[in-house]
């Protein structure tokens, strides 16, 4: 798990090197227009697609849905999806729910589009189109690479569906590896702080809000903490009675809009006494708490750098409580639900 968090910026930078890659499979999708898109995956890559949900409805101001697999696969629902994108994200590949939603999908008139790390998967056979995120073979349980590889893969084709060239991305290997390289003390820290917590929030608003997802994912899988994410307006409308002092409330909050929005929440769980980490680019504005800071950049990239130091976060905490990272109980690389 730790040389593979270490291989991200190199993945990130060789991405951004193959825009045109994404920009063919951008171009394919101009030519048939959608009305909207809808989105399907499973764990960690569920969190990378409601990253491209936000990304979708932000940039292309298209609506988006995220898709429940089952209502195809066991409940056998062929709903009409002419002029409809449908992205599904798998790592693997090799989830037959995705697959035989995906194959349904294109039966029903749906543009089709694979987001994997296995180019040859079934998946990819399934859909019309398809993208590999190349982020190479990860051994560990815990998507690392994948995961950042794969938010990535989803901005650089969504940036070529409006028409960009990655402007934005070039310097995305670069910073990633200041994000990584500059979080140690940090990391170290908040290790130091949370070896004995048993429950944790994690929280955040807009386009953070998956890097909130997959925090929670990761410190439950890798840890086993019980680790519960809710974006920052849900935690607002009730849960936030069951902060206290013994709350510990990792915060995601980077520059730009969903930082401006954090603010209401961070003084909420801070004036009831809750512990909170905050990491992203603007985590050292945030008072009374542990900040963990990543460099700033355009706020729809900003979930590719924040989730670097909670992976980081994620190793620590599993080594520090006796845990193997790389082999978590009971944990599947792939999930072979229907």
């Amino acid at each position: 798990m730790a040389a593979e968090i270490d291989e991200q910026p190199s993945v990130l930078a060789g991405l951004v090197e193959r825009q045109s890659e994404f920009a063919e499979v951008a171009d394919a999708i101009s030519k048939r227009p959608p009305r909207f898109a809808l989105l399907a995956a499973r764990g960690s890559s569920d969190h990378a697609a409601i990253y491209a949900k936000y990304l979708i409805e932000v940039l292309l101001g298209l609506p988006v849905g995220l898709v429940s697999p089952s209502t195809a696969t066991i409940y056998g629902a062929r709903p009409d999806l002419r002029d409809v994108l449908f992205v599904t994200v798998s790592q693997s590949g090799g989830s037959p729910d995705l697959i035989e939603a995906t194959e349904v999908a294109r039966q029903q008139g749906a543009l089709t589009v694979s987001v994997s790390n296995t180019p040859s998967s079934p998946l990819a056979a399934a859909a019309e189109l398809s993208v590999d995120i190349g982020a190479g073979v990860e051994h560990a349980v815990a998507a690392t690479k994948t995961y950042s590889a794969t938010l990535m893969s989803l901005y650089l084709l969504i940036d070529a569906i409006r028409g960009g060239k990655a402007e934005d991305a070039k310097s995305i290997g670069e910073l990633a590896r200041q994000a990584l390289d500059g979080s140690g003390e940090g990391v170290g820290r908040a290790v130091d702080r949370y070896r004995f917590v048993d429950r944790i929030l994690t929280t955040a608003r807009g386009y953070s809000y998956p890097t909130a997802l997959e925090a929670s994912l990761k410190l439950a899988e890798t840890s086993y903490l019980a680790a519960r994410a809710y974006s920052g307006a849900d935690l607002l409308h009730g849960p936030v009675a069951a902060v206290n002092g013994d709350t510990a409330v990792l915060a995601v909050t980077s520059k730009g809009h969903g930082s401006e929005a954090m603010r209401e929440v961070l003084e909420a769980v801070s004036s009831r006494g809750a512990d909170v980490l905050a990491v992203g680019s603007a985590a050292k504005d945030v008072k009374s708490a542990l900040g963990i800071g990543v460099p700033e950049t355009v706020e729809e990239l900003a979930p590719v750098l924040e989730i670097l130091p909670i992976q980081r976060i994620a190793l620590g905490l599993s080594l520090a409580r006796g845990g193997d990272p790389d082999r978590p109980t009971g944990l599947l690389k792939v999930t072979k639900t229907r």
